[in-house]
């Protein structure tokens, strides 16, 4: 699996959208190449569906497409703005289904609050699949904090913008979602082994 990267700002992305308004099918092309493998991430990182995050995937650049002059560069990076679309469609589509995807802010109270990163636990078992699963079973909400904080390394501004909430919320909700990883049983820290007695020993004692 490859690993989460930070989101690119490419400095010609104006330009691109001009020529995408109007009508150069090229610009679309070159930024569905820098672009999309960030916003599939994050969608996968949502859905945990391949076939839901390539769709929703599309559905960004579709959007893109049909109206680049949708955009407004004084709310935010592109990129962010695609991400939004793509989790319009998720979401649209989890609730489809049936399934319950908005969380009480208030009810985090209760968790924990000694949190620690989902690198940090990655880090301690060196395991990505179990990540995957811990984060997956986090609620949506504090999911998608994980996901655009921690694993895409966004300004924590934009992902607010894009999670759709203030700031302070997506603060709580990452803090509550690192919480609710670090107590996972797949993230856990193992306890590290006993030294052996050799190790133990004043060196002028050891065998």
């Amino acid at each position: 699996m490859m690993p989460f990267v930070p989101w690119p700002t490419p400095d010609d992305t104006p330009a691109l959208l001009q020529a995408l308004a109007a009508g150069e099918r090229q610009a679309l092309e070159t930024l569905y190449r820098r672009l999309a493998p960030a916003v599939y991430r994050y969608a996968l990182g949502l859905s945990g569906d391949a076939s839901l995050a390539a769709d929703a995937t599309h559905d960004a650049f579709a959007a893109l497409a049909e109206g680049p002059r949708a955009f407004d560069p004084a709310l935010g990076t592109l990129g962010g703005w695609l991400a939004g679309v793509a989790r319009h469609t998720l979401l649209a589509r989890q609730r489809r289904r049936g399934r319950e995807v908005d969380i009480d802010d208030d009810t985090l109270d209760a968790m924990p609050d000694d949190a620690a990163s989902p690198e940090r636990c990655l880090v301690r078992r060196q395991d990505l699949s179990q990540l995957w699963a811990a984060l997956h079973a986090l609620p949506w909400a504090l999911r998608e904090a994980v996901v655009l904080v921690d694993l895409q390394e966004r300004p924590y501004a934009e992902a607010a913008r894009i999670a759709g909430c203030e700031l302070n919320t997506l603060r709580t909700r990452l803090h509550r979602g690192r919480a609710r990883l670090a107590e996972h049983p797949a993230l856990r820290a193992a306890p590290d082994p006993a030294p052996s007695p050799a190790a133990s020993a004043p060196r002028g004692e050891q065998a």
